[in-house]
């Protein structure tokens, strides 16, 4: 049995593969895969090379550049799939649309047991493809679905627990050795991102600002500015506990005031 999965957070990621060795010890895994892009050319490469596909497919809705729903529109896919996914409003439709299953994040090990244990009892029976009724599916969230371009939600973690954190709650991302994300409740969690560039990429620029070298803050976390020295400008937070001084360059002071003027 070979397990595709597919996942754009190297944290998650990681887990999922532990979870899905742990309950699937003699299965092979795939990937992660990150993108659609990369989900149409593993399967371009499968076909080029007559190699058969993946039994089962675990994939995150939201990936990097786009949904994962878009590429298996593209490639036709007719293999059954276990989607994971932070967005209910996703998850839903496709679980009505008769996916094999939903996962909703942070994953919890029992939900993704039963999933698989859904998966043996279909493939007994012979059922192992995609209906048509998915397949409109697929074509319709194409036509019909915005692409969503940026993440909405993050992970970092504490204390051996992953923690979910929806970008409404993150108040900044800061540099000192790791990268750490800092909650509007106060919370320090641990990122998997190596360099700030690397987020810079997935983030919405109308919400988060690169403010200089070491900090990315929320657009909602902020609650003004005062002048800094001669040109430079120092963020104000709306947290009063948070005494971190954010320094806005002189090079960037027009571009964070246009920003947070909207």
């Amino acid at each position: 049995m070979t397990i595709l999965l597919i996942e754009d957070e190297p944290l998650i990621a990681r887990q999922l593969q532990k979870l899905v060795h742990q309950l699937e010890p003699g299965a092979v895994l795939e990937g992660p895969l990150t993108s659609v892009q990369s989900i149409c050319d593993y399967f371009s490469a499968l076909r080029a090379n007559g190699r058969p596909f993946p039994n089962l497919v675990i994939s995150d809705i939201q990936l990097s550049d786009g949904v994962s729903f878009e590429a298996f529109r593209q490639i036709n896919l007719n293999v059954p799939i276990i989607f994971t996914t932070a967005y209910d409003e996703y998850a839903i439709r496709a679980f009505k649309l008769n996916s094999l299953d939903y996962l909703l994040k942070p994953i919890d090990p029992e939900d993704l047991k039963t999933a698989l244990a859904k998966y043996h009892r279909w493939a007994l029976n012979g059922t192992t493809g995609l209906d048509e009724q998915f397949r409109h599916f697929l074509n319709q969230i194409s036509e019909h679905t915005p692409t969503l371009q940026f993440k909405r939600r993050f992970t970092g973690h504490h204390l051996r627990q992953i923690i979910s954190v929806p970008q409404e709650q993150v108040a900044y991302f800061l540099r000192n050795e790791l990268i750490y994300l800092h909650t509007t409740d106060g919370r320090k969690l641990v990122t998997d991102y190596k360099t700030l560039d690397e987020l810079e990429e997935l983030i919405d620029p109308a919400c988060f600002f690169r403010a200089n070298r070491q900090c990315i803050v929320y657009l909602d976390a902020v609650s003004g500015y005062r002048p800094y020295d001669i040109s430079k400008l120092q963020v104000i937070l709306k947290s009063p506990n948070d005494s971190l001084e954010i320094l806005v360059s002189k090079e960037k002071a027009s571009a964070f005031r246009h920003w947070l003027e909207g």
